[in-house]
């Protein structure tokens, strides 16, 4: 990439500088839009990818932000008892009219308004993670502590059991 942002890579950096903190939107020459591939263009492992899924809230049809480890599937019948939240599964229009973002790089942060978000704990055990920075080509480096502080979500095990 020649070093300048995509608008929607430049939507999240700025929102992240306007946080402080330092972080950084990288856009890749290679596709981030799955978990395996935005592992295999960082070189991290695919658990280090914290990837942002949307689903509509069944009861008020809102949505609810996900944010899973890259290896995890999201056990929505432990979500609904840990969280009290029944998911459906939202469509790429919904997503992208209540976040902004289309599906394959939707960003922990940014997003049209406030969402309810839920994290993985698994996510916690790594020092450094890497999330969606508006494209399926951008991505950015962040902290455990730094995606609870920007999502205020709340940390939960999400993980389904194989």
């Amino acid at each position: 990439m020649d070093g300048k942002l995509s608008r929607s890579a430049q939507r999240v950096q700025d929102f992240l500088a306007g946080l402080g903190g330092g972080f950084e939107v990288r856009e890749l020459a290679s596709s981030t839009r799955t978990a395996q591939e935005a592992a295999d263009s960082i070189g991290c492992t695919v658990s280090q990818i914290a990837k942002s899924l949307v689903f509509k809230d069944a009861e008020s049809g809102r949505p609810v932000l996900v944010v899973a480890s890259g290896s995890n599937r999201v056990d929505t019948a432990r979500l609904r008892e840990t969280a009290g939240v029944r998911l459906k599964r939202a469509d790429g229009e919904f997503v992208k009219r209540e976040t902004g973002f289309a599906i394959g790089g939707i960003p922990p942060v940014g997003h049209n308004e406030s969402l309810l978000t839920v994290l993985d704990a698994d996510l916690r055990q790594y020092e450094v993670i890497w999330a969606a920075a508006g494209t399926p080509h951008a991505v950015f480096r962040l902290t455990p502590g730094d995606l609870e502080r920007l999502t205020k979500g709340r940390w939960l095990d999400l993980r389904e059991e194989k």
